[in-house]
Protein backbone atom coordinates (compact mmCIF):
# COMPACT_ATOMS: atom_id res chain seq x y z
CA UNK A 1 0.00 0.00 0.00
CA UNK A 2 1.53 3.67 -0.89
CA UNK A 3 2.34 5.94 1.95
CA UNK A 4 1.61 10.02 1.54
CA UNK A 5 4.68 12.08 2.05
CA UNK A 6 3.41 15.02 3.31
CA UNK A 7 5.27 18.13 3.20
CA UNK A 8 4.79 21.95 4.38
CA UNK A 9 3.11 23.30 1.19
CA UNK A 10 2.61 22.87 -2.36
CA UNK A 11 5.56 24.57 -3.14
CA UNK A 12 7.86 22.63 -1.30
CA UNK A 13 6.50 19.32 -3.05
CA UNK A 14 7.42 20.39 -6.42
CA UNK A 15 10.79 21.28 -4.77
CA UNK A 16 11.08 17.80 -3.75
CA UNK A 17 10.18 16.04 -7.17
CA UNK A 18 12.20 18.44 -8.90
CA UNK A 19 15.34 16.92 -6.78
CA UNK A 20 14.37 13.54 -7.43
CA UNK A 21 13.58 14.21 -11.13
CA UNK A 22 17.48 15.18 -11.53
CA UNK A 23 18.50 12.35 -9.37
CA UNK A 24 17.00 9.86 -11.91
CA UNK A 25 18.52 11.82 -14.89
CA UNK A 26 22.18 12.43 -13.51
CA UNK A 27 21.88 8.01 -13.18
CA UNK A 28 21.85 8.15 -9.48
CA UNK A 29 20.68 5.14 -7.81
CA UNK A 30 18.14 6.72 -5.43
CA UNK A 31 17.02 9.38 -3.34
CA UNK A 32 17.72 9.00 0.50
CA UNK A 33 14.38 10.69 2.70
CA UNK A 34 15.50 11.53 6.31
CA UNK A 35 12.71 13.66 8.30
CA UNK A 36 12.05 14.12 12.01
CA UNK A 37 11.02 17.73 13.49
CA UNK A 38 9.36 19.16 10.47
CA UNK A 39 12.60 19.04 8.38
CA UNK A 40 13.32 16.30 5.59
CA UNK A 41 16.75 16.24 4.46
CA UNK A 42 17.52 14.58 0.71
CA UNK A 43 20.45 13.03 -0.01
CA UNK A 44 21.58 11.47 -3.59
CA UNK A 45 24.67 10.34 -4.56
CA UNK A 46 25.37 11.80 -8.00
CA UNK A 47 28.64 9.54 -8.19
CA UNK A 48 29.31 6.24 -6.30
CA UNK A 49 31.82 3.68 -6.93
CA UNK A 50 29.93 0.29 -8.20
CA UNK A 51 32.24 -2.43 -7.06
CA UNK A 52 35.95 -2.75 -5.24
CA UNK A 53 38.17 -1.52 -7.56
CA UNK A 54 35.95 1.36 -8.74
CA UNK A 55 38.17 4.49 -8.50
CA UNK A 56 34.24 6.62 -8.52
CA UNK A 57 34.47 9.08 -5.66
CA UNK A 58 31.39 9.46 -3.29
CA UNK A 59 30.02 12.50 -4.07
CA UNK A 60 26.23 13.23 -2.54
CA UNK A 61 24.10 16.02 -3.42
CA UNK A 62 21.81 17.51 -0.27
CA UNK A 63 18.67 19.35 0.05
CA UNK A 64 17.00 20.51 3.18
CA UNK A 65 13.07 21.36 3.10
CA UNK A 66 10.50 21.63 5.55
CA UNK A 67 8.02 18.65 6.11
CA UNK A 68 4.99 17.93 7.90
CA UNK A 69 6.19 18.28 11.91
CA UNK A 70 4.43 14.68 12.42
CA UNK A 71 6.55 13.47 9.15
CA UNK A 72 8.91 10.88 10.35
CA UNK A 73 11.11 8.10 7.92
CA UNK A 74 14.30 7.37 6.32
CA UNK A 75 14.01 5.59 3.15
CA UNK A 76 15.48 5.24 -0.17
CA UNK A 77 13.54 5.07 -2.67
CA UNK A 78 13.62 5.06 -6.50
CA UNK A 79 10.93 8.22 -7.63
CA UNK A 80 8.48 9.85 -6.21
CA UNK A 81 5.20 10.78 -7.24
CA UNK A 82 2.50 13.72 -6.78
CA UNK A 83 0.28 12.59 -4.25
CA UNK A 84 -3.72 13.30 -3.53
CA UNK A 85 -3.25 16.61 -2.51
CA UNK A 86 -1.00 19.67 -3.41
CA UNK A 87 1.64 19.27 -0.53
CA UNK A 88 1.58 15.11 -0.48
CA UNK A 89 3.68 13.25 -2.82
CA UNK A 90 3.62 9.56 -2.67
CA UNK A 91 6.37 6.64 -1.28
CA UNK A 92 6.57 3.34 -3.15
CA UNK A 93 5.71 0.35 -1.75
CA UNK A 94 9.48 -0.86 -0.88
CA UNK A 95 12.42 1.02 -0.49
CA UNK A 96 16.42 0.35 -1.46
CA UNK A 97 19.22 -0.02 0.16
CA UNK A 98 22.11 1.19 -2.09
CA UNK A 99 25.58 0.77 -0.57
CA UNK A 100 26.09 4.55 -0.87
CA UNK A 101 23.73 5.32 2.11
CA UNK A 102 25.13 3.64 4.27
CA UNK A 103 27.94 6.00 4.69
CA UNK A 104 26.60 9.40 6.69
CA UNK A 105 28.64 12.82 6.64
CA UNK A 106 29.09 14.10 9.82
CA UNK A 107 26.44 16.53 11.33
CA UNK A 108 29.02 18.87 13.44
CA UNK A 109 32.64 19.76 13.57
CA UNK A 110 33.05 21.69 10.05
CA UNK A 111 35.69 23.99 9.52
CA UNK A 112 35.87 26.87 7.33
CA UNK A 113 38.92 26.15 4.52
CA UNK A 114 37.89 28.01 1.54
CA UNK A 115 35.52 29.86 -1.00
CA UNK A 116 34.93 28.89 -4.42
CA UNK A 117 32.91 30.75 -7.22
CA UNK A 118 29.68 28.78 -8.73
CA UNK A 119 31.33 30.05 -12.08
CA UNK A 120 34.21 27.94 -12.12
CA UNK A 121 31.91 25.03 -10.48
CA UNK A 122 30.01 25.85 -13.92
CA UNK A 123 32.51 25.67 -16.29
CA UNK A 124 34.38 22.63 -14.61
CA UNK A 125 31.54 20.96 -14.97
CA UNK A 126 30.97 22.05 -18.19
CA UNK A 127 34.42 20.37 -18.97
CA UNK A 128 34.24 17.43 -17.52
CA UNK A 129 31.12 16.14 -19.35
CA UNK A 130 32.34 17.07 -22.47
CA UNK A 131 36.16 15.13 -21.92
CA UNK A 132 33.40 12.11 -20.81
CA UNK A 133 31.23 12.23 -24.16
CA UNK A 134 34.08 12.65 -26.51
CA UNK A 135 36.35 9.71 -24.44
CA UNK A 136 33.02 7.61 -24.90
CA UNK A 137 33.15 6.72 -28.57
CA UNK A 138 30.39 4.69 -30.05
CA UNK A 139 30.28 0.92 -28.99
CA UNK A 140 32.42 1.28 -25.67
CA UNK A 141 31.72 -0.87 -22.46
CA UNK A 142 29.90 -0.35 -19.38
CA UNK A 143 33.26 -0.89 -17.73
CA UNK A 144 35.27 1.41 -20.07
CA UNK A 145 32.61 3.98 -19.41
CA UNK A 146 32.59 3.41 -15.96
CA UNK A 147 36.69 4.04 -15.59
CA UNK A 148 36.26 7.06 -17.60
CA UNK A 149 33.83 8.62 -15.54
CA UNK A 150 35.67 7.80 -12.54
CA UNK A 151 39.20 9.31 -13.71
CA UNK A 152 37.15 12.18 -15.08
CA UNK A 153 35.19 12.99 -12.19
CA UNK A 154 37.65 11.60 -9.76
CA UNK A 155 40.64 14.05 -10.44
CA UNK A 156 41.89 16.34 -8.38
CA UNK A 157 40.49 19.92 -10.06
CA UNK A 158 43.23 22.90 -9.56
CA UNK A 159 40.93 25.86 -10.40
CA UNK A 160 38.54 23.92 -7.48
CA UNK A 161 41.20 24.29 -5.00
CA UNK A 162 42.36 20.38 -5.48
CA UNK A 163 38.72 18.87 -4.59
CA UNK A 164 37.37 15.80 -7.36
CA UNK A 165 35.86 17.25 -10.94
CA UNK A 166 32.86 15.41 -9.16
CA UNK A 167 31.78 18.16 -6.99
CA UNK A 168 31.17 20.21 -10.07
CA UNK A 169 29.37 17.75 -11.99
CA UNK A 170 27.07 17.10 -8.86
CA UNK A 171 26.28 21.10 -8.31
CA UNK A 172 25.51 20.72 -12.14
CA UNK A 173 23.44 18.06 -12.29
CA UNK A 174 21.33 18.98 -9.35
CA UNK A 175 20.22 22.64 -10.27
CA UNK A 176 22.76 24.07 -7.35
CA UNK A 177 24.22 27.08 -10.04
CA UNK A 178 22.89 29.73 -9.70
CA UNK A 179 24.30 33.12 -11.00
CA UNK A 180 28.14 34.72 -9.68
CA UNK A 181 27.03 33.09 -5.98
CA UNK A 182 30.35 32.27 -3.88
CA UNK A 183 30.27 28.82 -2.34
CA UNK A 184 31.76 28.11 1.64
CA UNK A 185 33.77 25.32 1.45
CA UNK A 186 34.26 23.23 4.88
CA UNK A 187 35.71 19.82 5.84
CA UNK A 188 35.16 17.58 8.74
CA UNK A 189 37.14 13.82 8.72
CA UNK A 190 37.59 12.71 5.46
CA UNK A 191 34.51 14.76 4.29
CA UNK A 192 34.27 18.54 2.40
CA UNK A 193 31.13 20.17 1.80
CA UNK A 194 30.00 23.15 -0.51
CA UNK A 195 27.43 24.72 0.65
CA UNK A 196 25.08 26.13 -2.12
CA UNK A 197 21.99 28.46 -1.41
CA UNK A 198 20.18 25.85 -3.57
CA UNK A 199 21.82 22.79 -1.83
CA UNK A 200 25.23 21.07 -0.36
CA UNK A 201 27.43 19.08 -2.30
CA UNK A 202 29.62 16.47 -0.12
CA UNK A 203 32.41 14.53 -1.18
CA UNK A 204 34.04 12.03 1.07
CA UNK A 205 37.60 10.90 0.64
CA UNK A 206 40.77 12.56 -1.04
CA UNK A 207 40.54 12.93 -4.89
CA UNK A 208 41.93 10.61 -6.79
CA UNK A 209 44.99 10.77 -7.88
CA UNK A 210 46.30 6.96 -8.80
CA UNK A 211 45.64 3.26 -7.59
CA UNK A 212 47.69 2.22 -4.15
CA UNK A 213 50.91 0.12 -5.07
CA UNK A 214 50.27 -3.62 -4.43
CA UNK A 215 52.15 -4.63 -1.63
CA UNK A 216 53.43 -8.14 -1.21
CA UNK A 217 51.51 -10.82 1.03
CA UNK A 218 52.04 -14.12 2.57
CA UNK A 219 55.79 -15.03 4.49
CA UNK A 220 59.13 -13.01 3.77
CA UNK A 221 61.36 -14.55 1.84
CA UNK A 222 64.22 -16.47 3.48
CA UNK A 223 67.23 -14.40 4.29
CA UNK A 224 69.18 -17.00 4.94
Amino acid sequence: MTRPLVLADAETARDVLTFSGRAQQSGADGVRLQAVDGVLVLTSAALAPQGLFDQTPTILAMRIVRADPELSCDIVVDALTAGAQENELVLPDTGRAPAWAGVAPPRSGWRHVSDLSAGALSERAQWGISAVAHGSPEGSGEDAVRALRARIWGEPDEDLGGLPRGVAFAAHAFGFLSGGEQVRVTVSGRWTRLALARGHVLSRGPAVVGLTPVRRTGPAPDQG
